[in-house]
């Protein structure tokens, strides 16, 4: 009796093959170069932006800002256009011609500014007069003794209300500083034998006639006093002394010295 048929062998199996996941995309950060998940913002090691985008635009230069004269830049689409400031185009001619004129109407005046300057800041210079004179004045005591330079001879006004004038050739000085010797001397004891001058007006008279008074108050002591005193072009000073130190019977006012410092025009 035939025994059963011999089993056919069984098909090799295939040998599983493992599937291999896709690799995620990955950001490499620029700071450290850790490699993170695409989707992310800030890198998992040091936190730092990984795509910080393109830098800001710098803005140019102002005066590139003022001479540029391109088009407008087109608004993005779904925002709102701003009302851009329009740039005056006359004003940089308008300033331009503006300096001109000025330049213009200041050049005779420059000389006479500068002029100025160096009168204030430079060192000021004695002004005798040209004459002097007194409308009253005790013999042997004349108007010239309070200009002589010497502190030891002085003018006496004949009377209360007399005045001591000093004249200037024109066009005038400019004067800034008044020097006054008060009484007959400027030695101590020679002082006070007569009186003093404690008040006078000062009375300046330009070129032009125009006149400005001042009043100075000075000290009862001998020597020098010095005063500022402005005046421009300056073609008369009259002084009359107002007030004394020392009056009694028999005694008069002294004034040893007057000098003028300035500068001449």
């Amino acid at each position: 009796m035939p025994g059963p048929p011999p089993e056919a062998p069984a098909p090799p199996v295939a040998a599983a093959v493992p599937s291999v996941a896709p690799t995620a995309a990955t950001v490499r950060c620029p700071n450290c170069g850790t490699d993170n998940a695409d989707d992310r913002t800030l890198c998992v090691r040091c936190a730092l932006l990984l795509d910080p985008g393109p830098p800001p635009e710098v803005p140019p230069p102002w005066w590139r800002r003022l001479l540029r004269r391109g088009r407008r830049q087109a608004p993005l689409a779904g925002t709102r256009p701003r009302r851009a400031w329009r740039r005056p185009r006359i004003a940089l001619p308008l300033v331009l011609v503006l300096l001109a004129v000025g330049i213009w109407f200041g050049l005779p005046h420059a000389g006479r500014l500068l002029g100025l300057a160096r009168e204030e800041t430079g060192t000021p210079e004695s002004l005798p007069p040209s004459a002097v004179r007194a409308s009253g004045a005790l013999k042997g005591h004349p108007a010239g003794a309070a200009f002589d330079g010497f502190s030891n001879r002085y003018w006496a006004p004949s009377a209360s209300g007399a005045t001591l004038e000093a004249d200037f050739e024109a066009p005038g000085v400019r004067v800034t500083k008044l020097v006054v010797f008060a009484g007959t001397s400027a030695k101590k004891d020679e002082f006070l034998t007569q009186a003093r001058p404690a008040r006078i007006l000062v009375e300046i008279v330009s070129a032009d006639g125009d006149a400005s008074t001042r009043r100075i108050t000075l000290k009862d002591q001998p020597g020098q006093q010095t005063f500022n005193l402005r005046g421009s072009r300056v073609t008369r000073v009259r002084i009359t002394p107002e007030t004394a130190y020392g009056t009694a019977r028999g005694r008069h006012v002294a004034l040893a010295e007057v000098e003028f410092f300035g500068h001449r025009h």
